[in-house]
């Protein structure tokens, strides 16, 4: 399983409530429609009708649930034919993905240096763990099993944190070379799985369990299986 580079995007523009996922129905493949849409007597193009369907998306997601989302519900919400939809994205997972890299919350850009390995550590997983907390572990189930067939399971994770894997190998990089510096691990002696461990973890949680990480979850992937790890068994 690739690392999580999960959850970091941008700032919600504006606070929505999680409404109950329920089961539900899917769209079919509509033919392809003209780029531009009429509204009102003008026409919306480019990226400022892109812009007002992924609002649109991201607003009926949280009113609905994953599982009573359509396209045609979100063409509704967005004034506009659900043909334009499925010239952008061929499926209303892909559709939420998109959403979701533009409106949920971005993580701290600096790497956690508090002079504590745990708890850097645990800021840098808590930083992964709040924008699965907001869309749900049915959410990303959801979109699991509308894209089984047409994504790599491993892909859904790098989707969903467009600037999470890298970021998040580097941030932990950096940490635990903070942690070498003080004397407290020797960085050589862990090798890049270990590093991984914690956000394969995270995912492992959510598709298995099926609700969202607790705080409590986050301090047992640290204090009972990274930081042995990592220390050796040193406290």
């Amino acid at each position: 399983m690739q690392n999580v580079q999960i959850f970091q995007s941008f700032n919600l523009g504006q606070t929505i409530s999680m409404g109950k996922e329920k089961k539900g129905l899917s769209s079919e493949h509509p033919p392809a429609d003209d780029n531009a849409e009429v509204q009102r007597g003008t026409r919306r193009r480019g990226t400022v009708l892109e812009d007002a369907i992924l609002l649109a998306a991201w607003e009926e997601l949280f009113t609905v649930g994953y599982g009573h989302l359509t396209m045609e519900g979100i063409a509704t919400r967005v004034q506009t034919n659900k043909a334009v939809l499925y010239r952008r994205w061929p499926n209303k997972g892909r559709l939420i993905m998109a959403a979701m890299k533009k409106f949920l919350p971005e993580s701290h850009k600096e790497v956690p240096d508090s002079g504590d390995l745990r708890t850097d550590v645990l800021i840098l997983l808590r930083s992964v763990a709040e924008p699965l907390q907001i869309i749900g572990a049915e959410t990303i189930h959801g979109l699991l099993v509308d894209l089984l067939d047409k994504e790599k399971i491993s892909s859904i994770p790098s989707m969903l944190q467009t600037r999470g894997n890298s970021r998040i190998n580097i941030a932990m990089k950096i940490i635990l070379q903070h942690a070498q510096d003080r004397g407290d691990i020797h960085l050589e002696k862990i090798t890049p799985r270990i590093i991984s461990l914690p956000m394969d973890l995270m995912i492992l949680e959510v598709f298995t369990r099926h609700e969202p990480l607790s705080e409590a979850t986050l301090n047992e992937i640290v204090d009972e299986i990274f930081l042995p790890l990592v220390t050796g068994g040193r406290g």
